[in-house]
């Protein structure tokens, strides 16, 4: 069950050129993320594992694009990004931790590429 007073999106806009998803709150708080964050942070297994060890760094995202955003029930959406990944589920709950917490999330994924010597191009 969902929390009442947690956020809830009021628009859920992708860009043109597929790079930018914008998600709008009730609040009052807008956030642009980039398609390249939310497939580095996606929520799926595949990235965040089943534990925190099994937590993986995905490098290589910079040029990636959201080609669909899929609606599931009436509390997430599932992005199909043009890498073919789509298995993660964004909640409306973890959009707003990613918006929110922009900083915190994009700088730990810059540390853990800098410290296994990986790229955002490669």
């Amino acid at each position: 069950m969902t929390d009442p007073s947690a956020p809830w999106p009021t628009e859920l806009r992708v860009s043109k050129d597929r790079k930018t998803l914008t998600i709008a709150f009730n609040s009052g708080e807008r956030h642009e993320l980039s398609a390249e964050y939310l497939r580095v942070c996606s929520p799926s297994a595949e990235v965040k594992g089943h534990a925190p060890s099994q937590k993986k760094t995905v490098p290589g995202k910079r040029q990636v694009e959201i080609i669909k955003v899929e609606p599931v029930g009436n509390y997430a959406v599932r992005i199909h990004f043009d890498d073919m990944h789509n298995s993660g589920i964004y909640s409306w709950t973890y959009f707003h931790e990613l918006g929110s917490d922009r900083e915190t999330h994009w700088g730990g994924y810059m540390r853990e590429l800098e410290e296994k010597g990986l790229s955002r191009d490669r």
